[in-house]
């Protein structure tokens, strides 16, 4: 999220409009529902913890401790017990 002076981008009268209900304070306008992107999909992040997710059932599957899992991946008990058991 970037800083963006109103002054700058709104026209005079849609500004004005705005000042009636805010001035001085940050707003946040979020994008269209249509515009959104989920989080980690541009960065590859959220495949990357999917593949990581899927190594870890496989593993426990195989056999493999949630105590050695948790060590490991660097993560506690209960979210590699999250992850083996979400269906």
């Amino acid at each position: 999220m970037r800083y963006v002076n109103a002054h700058d981008i709104l026209p005079k009268e849609l500004l004005d409009e705005i000042q009636k209900y805010v001035q001085g304070d940050l707003i946040y306008i979020p994008k269209p529902e249509n515009k959104r992107v989920q989080w980690g999909v541009l960065s590859g992040e959220r495949l990357r913890l999917q593949k990581r997710n899927e190594h870890i059932k496989m593993l426990f599957q195989e056999g493999t401790p949630i105590q050695s899992l948790a060590e490991q991946y660097h993560l506690s008990i209960e979210t590699i017990k999250k992850i083996v058991y979400r269906k």
